[in-house]
């Protein structure tokens, strides 16, 4: 009987040694399917996630789940507490450092007009105001001089200045980020939610499926609560914030005002100091001039 085709080559397959077969068969290096190579490569080529990153992924939502939003909402209670405080103190320094300032810029200019720096320095001294604070700089300085006095309420309005902004910075950025906290709490709760939704699909007895939906929903309300506890503390953060900086430019411009008030003045000294000075030489002139006509005429006179 004479063997087939098929045979031989079966026969031949079987004759061979074992790497041989595995070569013919994977088309490289003795390596077996289940090899750690051969599953990276596969994991490559048909575009899956290594196992060490979805591992990373499961930790970090284990954490998140197990952390929950409880910590958010302490956190923003406590921002939210320390945002209050800022904003009744920052109240109650404008409230104590208000005054008539129409009534300060008119007594003022009635004083300066009628020379009396001494009674401006004591007028702007009785008064609480930032504005005065900044021109009782300048007065101290004047008899040194207009740029002296007009470096002097430069600096004292910086200093002025800063006093007034402390800690508005807070305000401004609690009120853009509040939000922003909100949401985090509000991504964390929704990470939740699906993984309760998750344990219901996996759950097979009865009690348990009618217990998941109720997890799911304390859990997506925890986190539609932590978005809304961020915007009710951002909201009088943003208010609180512009309000004071319109208060702050308002005195800002208050302070320039005075300010130039009191330059121009001193601006106006010297030239009425000059003018002064000329008439009584002048003045001095004209009568030595007469004095010497009159030596002259009575020692014509003697001679005579």
């Amino acid at each position: 009987m004479i063997p087939c085709h098929a045979c031989e080559l079966n026969a031949t397959r079987l004759q061979k040694p074992k790497d041989a077969l595995q070569r013919e068969t994977y088309g490289g290096p003795t390596r077996s399917p289940a090899s750690p190579c051969h599953a990276t490569e596969e994991s490559l080529r048909t575009g899956k996630a290594p196992i060490q990153v979805n591992s990373l992924i499961e930790r970090v939502k284990s954490a998140m789940v197990g952390l929950g939003t409880g910590w958010i909402l302490v956190l923003m209670l406590v921002l939210s507490i320390i945002s209050l405080a800022i904003m009744l103190e920052r109240a109650w320094l404008f409230w104590s450092l208000r005054d008539d300032f129409e009534g300060l810029m008119r007594d003022l200019g009635q004083l300066l007009r009628g020379g009396d720096l001494e009674g401006a320095r004591r007028r702007l001294e009785a008064s609480r105001s930032a504005e005065a604070a900044v021109v009782v700089a300048g007065l101290v300085e004047a008899d040194r001089g207009v740029d002296a006095a007009q470096e002097a309420m430069d600096g004292a309005s910086a200093l002025q200045r800063m006093k007034l902004e402390r800690r508005l910075a807070f305000l401004g950025t609690l009120g853009n980020n509040a939000p922003f906290i909100g949401l985090l709490g509000t991504v964390i709760g929704i990470v939740a939610a699906f993984d309760e939704l998750s344990k219901v699909k996996m759950a097979a007895a009865a009690a348990s499926t009618q217990l998941a939906p109720e997890a799911v929903m304390a859990r997506i309300s925890e986190a539609l609560v932590a978005t809304a506890i961020g915007i009710l503390i951002a909201i009088p953060a943003v208010a609180a914030y512009n309000a004071f900086q319109r208060v702050v430019r308002g005195t800002v411009a208050n302070t320039e005002a005075l300010g130039h008030m009191l330059l121009s003045h001193l601006k106006a000294i010297p030239s009425a100091t000059g003018s002064s000075a000329a008439a009584a030489a002048s003045t001095v002139d004209r009568l030595s001039g007469g004095a010497s006509t009159a030596a002259h005429t009575a020692g014509e006179s003697e001679r005579n």
